[in-house]
């Protein structure tokens, strides 16, 4: 039986961290005094649901998080801190920190610690997330006891909708790029000067221009694509910002008039 600990202090456990080729210890004080902490643990790195939307979701709505009180969010998992290491950057985590509860201990403590000697895993954590303040739990969002590894409540925006309901989400940016390509430059220095973080997929062997023709119906980069509409090319992003920033101005000289 998972136990639920809120408004319990977390277990004070001293992790074994590798950081630029030496052993550095970190406690449970180094990371969670003083702070209001975002935390998720998850069975285990590399594996499918962690790697394509667990850890990912949260990366992606970090600094939502920053911006509504968090301080850090940290993802566990009983694993050492090699495989942590790489998988972060495997990963490219950014803003989650990977902390590698190698002997279980914290996960233990925090209640979560179960068996899946069915998979050859070992003891390993139930998925969970948590919103810790100075070391306090004020909210567990712990995962259905079923079959498998259900993922229904620990995910990102549950926890952000726990937090602020209604914080604004970013917006989900992607484009085509080639390297050397000056337009593919200015696609990305507007995105930076709106502060849009975006996922680029430069052309290569294993994305043709074929690819992208499927894709967008052009030939050409960039090609960029906001929350799942296509926008085009640099020209078109320029003029999709310039419509949003009129329409903006529009609405505060009617407000100004009203």
């Amino acid at each position: 039986m998972l136990t639920n600990r809120e408004g319990q202090r977390i277990p004070n456990v001293t992790f074994r961290t590798r950081q630029d080729n030496q052993w550095v210890d970190i406690t449970t004080d180094d990371l969670f005094a003083g702070k209001t902490v975002v935390i998720f643990s998850l069975p285990g790195a590399f594996t499918p649901t962690c790697s394509s939307t667990h850890l990912p979701g949260y990366n992606e709505l970090a600094r939502v998080f920053y911006h509504n009180g968090v301080d850090d969010i940290l993802c566990f998992s009983v694993n050492d801190t090699f495989v942590m290491n790489e998988w972060g950057k495997e990963q490219n985590s950014k803003y989650v920190k990977l902390i590698p509860d190698g002997n279980g201990e914290f996960t233990e403590g925090m209640g979560m610690l179960v068996d899946k000697g069915d998979l050859g895993f070992g003891k390993r954590s139930w998925r969970y997330s948590a919103l810790i303040k100075d070391g306090v739990i004020e909210k567990m969002f712990i995962e259905p006891e079923e079959p498998g590894d259900p993922f229904k409540v620990s995910d990102a925006q549950t926890m952000l909708n726990y937090i602020n309901p209604d914080a604004v989400t970013p917006r989900l940016v992607s484009l085509f790029t080639k390297v050397g390509c000056p337009f593919c430059a200015r696609a990305k220095a507007m995105l930076k000067e709106r502060d849009l973080e975006y996922e680029e997929v430069v052309l290569s062997s294993g994305v043709t221009t074929r690819s992208l023709r499927a894709m967008t119906g052009a030939a050409t980069v960039p090609q960029v694509f906001i929350d799942g509409t296509l926008i085009g090319d640099s020209e078109a992003l320029e003029a999709y910002f310039h419509a949003l920033e009129q329409a903006s101005t529009d609405n505060c000289l009617t407000a100004t008039v009203a």
